[in-house]
């Protein structure tokens, strides 16, 4: 049965695909009715669509290489540019439908540009986007902050997702912004590799460099497991975790698992505590009561989980407060608007909130869009972040 299901679903995405592009070519031929057209055309789609089916039918042995990428890139930057010449073609014929006159070649144009601009935003993403990080601030306040720690400041990155990476001067340009905000604490909220330990080794040079007066700490993500790729076995899966530990070392990370640890300044203190990943639907292995356990319910906490559904199932609801939560995990899906006070992702669809600050009444929450990326080897319009936090003692909110 379930063989049937996934053949039927790849059924419909085929004709799908097929009347789409159909759709497309029916208004490219306003230009011209010669069939070379309709040859040049029909034959970039089949070589998309065959170099697709052949990527992921060789997964398996080929796996997600080189070939993989490009198969799975070109179809979806195809498929995207597609719907969106369809979309203005449909207005356009929508209007003639009410004025009785023929396709017009303008719509067809406007399309058309606009099917280019896609491509090249897509080619920008890839080149560029994915390593054009940005400094986000937010300057956060609570009536019970220690007095020692006001403008204290936190520097966050999340989702590295190191085995993605392949321009180590671009890294190091990221490497350089986390340096230059001299923060007091660095924090690495999760997935620091796609699926396996060896992935960060050639990079461990570039984050190892990050230093804070405070001490940097961090904790797992999800793709930290290793859940998403076949092993040979359990011990397998459980070295390449332990590998990791140890990267975390080398990389000068505290790593706290369900743990805390506190950090002193002029005789007060604040808690800083980690849990293992817990999200709604990727596992729920952090234990947040294990990680608070000793800790006075009146200390100032910060909680370190990479996941934010942690936060609205668990974390909010806890009997000792947690005051600032910081999260990774949604990368804002790498792509989306953020621009003339317009803020969209279609990941807003699994996640309510799913980038920078949400709470109130000391009480807050905040999603970093993500160091590195996966799956889409780009970013558009979601940046890479680096967040800093400067925490005051004030009722004022910011």
């Amino acid at each position: 049965m379930k063989r049937r299901i996934s053949l039927l679903f790849i059924a419909i995405v085929a004709i799908l695909f097929f009347l789409l592009n159909r759709y497309v070519l029916a208004g490219l031929q306003v230009y011209t009715p010669n069939p070379l057209l309709s040859l040049s055309f029909w034959l970039i789609v089949a070589l998309i669509v065959l170099a697709l089916i052949y990527a992921v039918n060789r997964i398996n042995t080929l796996g997600m290489g080189t070939f993989f990428k490009i198969a799975t890139h070109a179809f979806l930057i195809w498929l995207t540019a597609s719907l969106v010449f369809a979309i203005v073609l449909a207005l356009g014929d929508g209007y003639r439908l009410f004025t009785g006159n023929p396709r017009s070649l303008y719509w067809v144009e406007f399309a058309t540009a606009l099917f280019v601009i896609t491509i090249l935003i897509f080619v920008y993403g890839m080149i560029r986007g994915k390593y054009a990080y940005r400094v986000i601030k937010h300057t956060l306040y609570f009536d019970d902050l220690p007095e020692a720690f006001e403008g204290f400041t936190i520097t966050q990155i999340s989702d590295v997702h190191s085995g993605s990476f392949s321009n180590p001067k671009a890294v190091q340009k990221g490497i350089d912004m986390v340096k230059q905000q001299n923060s007091d604490l660095f924090v690495f909220t999760g997935d620091l590799v796609n699926n396996k330990a060896e992935e960060i080794k050639p990079w461990i040079s570039y984050f190892n460099q990050i230093k804070a007066p405070y001490g940097q700490f961090s904790i797992l993500g999800n793709h930290d497991y290793g859940d998403y790729v076949k092993w040979p076995n359990d011990s397998a899966k459980r070295a390449n975790l332990d590998l990791l530990k140890t990267y975390h070392k080398e990389l000068g990370f505290k790593l706290l698992l369900d743990e805390h640890i506190a950090l002193h300044k002029d005789g007060q203190k604040i808690i800083l505590a980690g849990v293992e990943n817990w999200g709604i639907g990727f596992g729920e292995r952090g234990d947040l009561k294990k990680a608070l356990n000793g800790v006075n319910p009146a200390d100032f906490k910060v909680l370190l989980s990479h996941d934010p559904s942690h936060w609205e199932a668990e974390v909010v609801k806890s009997p000792s407060k947690v005051h600032l939560t910081l999260s990774g995990h949604t990368h804002g899906m790498q792509f989306g608007l953020e621009a003339f006070g317009i803020k969209w992702s279609p990941v807003k669809y699994r996640y309510a909130h799913w980038a920078g600050v949400a709470g109130q009444d000391g009480v807050f929450l905040n999603i970093n869009r993500g160091f590195g990326f996966l799956g889409f080897s780009g970013r558009i319009g979601i940046w890479p972040e680096i967040t800093v936090i400067e925490l005051k003692r004030t009722s004022r909110v910011s």
